[in-house]
């Protein structure tokens, strides 16, 4: 017993350690807080040689301008329906597709999944232009529908749950379903949606992040008149000929916070996510 303990206190961590990480804490949280304290104040205070270090009072009147200057609420509308529709699309159909992959056995199924994880590295940039040119053909230009349609799936997310289905799902399980006369939308259903619930959230934290911060494709598809994005309409704050820092700080800090509810709400989720298959045996 007094072996284990000492090698216990032998792997606890140190001072040492406990400052790194708190550093690494404080260095990530700055730019949060910069842009909070900048949002808070008068630009004519941020354009001072000392730059202010503490928030001001002037947060609400900055959100207030940024609502007059652009149609914020639109863009926040089309920026949540685009990001959790894509989100939920990319659960259900990657862990439809990784299950298939993971668990069924059909001709070609090493080809086709090689094929999946190839379209990774082709560059975004070469399938504009065809991309443009089919979502003008059907009809849905300046609409939300041209920025979810190409995103409803991706190949990093099937391969991802593909390779979480196969780790965490036996065979047994799913053959014991089959066994008792579930169908294959039953078993992953009852079986493989639950098994990598935790994957998923990862994955939709991830997608939902990726649609919401996405400015190059709605920028294309939404025109000016269409209300855009929160990332178009931000670039629309520092588009003037005069920069207002404090507006365009308010505007990011708005667009921001959706993200940072998101995480609190789903922080066990996304950390037991994270951490699964890291510690096992």
């Amino acid at each position: 017993m007094a072996a284990k303990s000492t090698a216990r206190a032998e792997r606890r961590p140190g001072p040492l350690v406990y400052t790194a990480m708190a550093l690494l804490v404080l260095a990530s949280l700055f730019p949060l807080y910069w842009t909070f304290v900048v949002a808070s104040n008068d630009n004519s205070v941020i354009g001072q040689s000392t730059p202010p270090l503490v928030p001001g009072g002037h947060l609400f009147d900055n959100f207030s301008r940024v609502f007059d200057s652009v149609e914020f609420w639109i863009a926040m509308k089309n920026s949540l329906i685009i990001s959790t529709t894509t989100a939920v699309s990319n659960v259900v159909l990657s862990t439809m597709a990784g299950f298939a992959f993971a668990k069924l056995r059909f001709r070609g199924r090493n080809l086709l999944l090689g094929t999946v994880v190839a379209t990774v590295m082709v560059p975004t940039q070469l399938g504009i232009v065809p991309l443009y040119m089919m979502i003008t053909k059907m009809g849905l230009f300046a609409s939300v529908s041209a920025v979810i349609l190409p995103s409803l799936v991706s190949a990093f997310g099937v391969f991802w749950m593909r390779q979480a289905i196969d780790e965490n799902i036996p065979d047994e399980l799913v053959e014991a379903a089959r066994v008792d006369g579930c169908r294959l939308i039953g078993v992953w259903w009852h079986v493989v949606l639950p098994g990598v619930r935790s994957t998923a959230s990862v994955l939709a934290m991830f997608v939902f992040m990726t649609a919401w911060n996405d400015f190059f494709w709605p920028l294309i598809v939404l025109p000016p008149g269409t209300g855009g994005t929160v990332q178009t309409v931000l670039s629309q704050l520092a588009a003037g000929y005069f920069t207002d820092y404090s507006l365009i700080m308010s505007g990011a800090f708005l667009g921001v916070l959706p993200l940072l509810v998101l995480f609190v709400a789903f922080a066990r989720q996304i950390v037991s996510g994270v951490m699964a298959g890291a510690v096992k045996g």
